[in-house]
């Protein structure tokens, strides 16, 4: 992807590198020893550290969030050899910020509404940081255009970008869940640490890889907009927990799609010199990247066997499918995966 000296967008907060109080005392992957809870500045009660209860809490926060605290428990040895979980999670709010709204008959009813001199890592790091900007900035011109075209207004996210942990309106961030979305804040928050996973873990590297990371974010940002996300919320609390999953899985292809629909806007760009945006092997990437972060294919790399029962994200093939399915129409409307018999 041809990216350097294209516009950045602003919305984009560097969190990395604050510290704080508490470290699991067993190492976190290559390189981490831990996660590091930032000191927050919010008139609430501090303290110098973080002892068992606090310990307690965050296992417990992450039961609630669908994580296995096994995974921190049992540290790199543990048997996943990696990074456990599926490319994000779009984390939830909590059931009294989400009391009170509509709730639809059934799950299709959520289609798309019409209408100094720096070290070689510090300098890799700022370039990283350059071209998520980038990516972030074209999201933003595509879904501007969309939104008018439909009479409505776009409001663009944010992007935080951490490391080990962060705090969120939909609760504790950890780079171990790799990128994710609060409805809440309406923020996207990514550890670039993830992208090395992707690459060397997943076999998914490339930048447009990478791009189609932020792109499904957004895509649920989209979600969100839409109305979309309050009433996948709703639903999923009055069914049982293999339904919700079913339901999230929807939801998750249908970023997938939007990405694709982003994607088929790029596809279409050329630089200030002509030159087509997008190199050869970019869609490639991307349809690799959908692949490799399939439900399927990370239970098979992480417990051996697959319990399709389980997925929150769809299979490598329904990811791939999807995606392309937006890259291909670049129309929002053809991403209603909630009406959709089979996906």
């Amino acid at each position: 992807m041809r990216w350097r000296g294209r516009r950045q967008s602003d919305n984009i907060e560097d969190r990395r590198g604050q510290g704080g109080g508490f470290r699991l005392p067993f190492p976190m992957g290559r390189g981490r020893r831990g996660l590091g809870f930032p000191s927050a500045r919010t008139g609430r009660r501090r303290g110098g550290g973080m002892g068992i209860f606090g310990f307690l809490l965050i296992l417990g926060l992450m039961w609630l969030l669908g994580i296995n605290p096994a995974t921190i428990l049992q540290g790199p040895s543990g048997g996943s050899g990696g990074f456990p979980f599926p490319i994000d999670r779009q984390m939830a709010p909590e059931r009294s910020e989400r009391s009170g709204h509509s709730q639809p008959r059934d799950v299709t009813d959520f289609r798309i509404p019409q209408g100094k001199p720096r070290s070689i890592g510090q300098q890799r790091s700022d370039e990283m940081k350059q071209f998520v900007a980038v990516v972030l900035a074209e999201t933003e011109d595509l879904w501007h255009r969309k939104f008018r075209e439909r009479g409505d207004r776009y409001r663009e996210p944010k992007l935080v970008l951490f490391s080990n942990y962060t705090r969120t309106r939909c609760g504790p961030g950890m780079a171990m869940m790799g990128p994710f979305y609060c409805p809440l804040d309406q923020t996207i928050y990514i550890d670039l640490s993830f992208y090395e996973q992707l690459k060397n873990k997943f076999g998914a590297g490339g930048d447009f890889a990478q791009a189609y990371v932020i792109a499904h974010e957004v895509g649920h940002h989209v979600q969100t907009l839409l109305g979309i996300t309050k009433k996948v919320m709703a639903a999923k609390q009055r069914v049982s927990k293999q339904q919700a999953n079913a339901i999230q899985v929807r939801m998750e292809l249908q970023a997938d799609c939007l990405a694709g629909v982003w994607a088929h806007e790029v596809n279409r760009k050329r630089t200030a010199d002509g030159r087509p945006l997008l190199e050869q092997g970019d869609i490639e990437e991307a349809l690799r990247a959908a692949a490799a972060i399939g439900d399927d294919q990370i239970q098979r790399k992480t417990q051996g066997y697959v319990v399709e029962e389980s997925f929150t994200h769809g299979s490598s093939q329904q990811r791939q499918r999807w995606f392309a399915r937006g890259l291909q129409t670049g129309d929002l409307n053809q991403c209603n995966t909630f009406s959709q018999a089979t996906l």
